[in-house]
């Protein structure tokens, strides 16, 4: 079962349901509200930080932040514009906890497994 994407009369691009922009918020309002909940239980080691664990500024551009967590499974992480920065109410960090050098592939098996129990 493959995607099939189009572009919008707007320009946007589509998969006949949502946009990309519609998809790319609900992954933030999703990720705050888990990361948010995990924070408030005292899980995971969640934090946010304007740079990354080296001292340099995400994307190379002070408009980006990242959020991490520690999961049983590995590190996930995620970066978001610093206009999203209040949605994210968790501890902030000078220096967030050192890149793994996980893919996307790899945070994918790691909340596959987590979701899963196995650990």
């Amino acid at each position: 079962m493959g995607s099939t994407f189009h572009v919008t009369e707007d320009g946007k691009i589509s998969d006949g349901h949502h946009t990309f922009e519609e998809l790319y918020e609900y992954r933030l309002l999703y990720n705050a509200a888990l990361f948010n909940t995990w924070a408030r239980l005292g899980l995971y080691g969640v934090h946010k930080s304007r740079f990354h664990h080296d001292g340099t500024v995400p994307f190379g551009d002070p408009k980006w932040f990242i959020v991490v967590a520690e999961l049983p499974t590995g590190q996930i992480l995620n970066h978001y514009r610093v206009t999203d920065w209040r949605l994210f109410k968790i501890l902030e960090r000078d220096l967030p906890n050192v890149y793994d050098g996980h893919t996307p592939a790899v945070v994918a098996q790691r909340l596959t497994d987590f979701l899963s129990g196995n650990y």
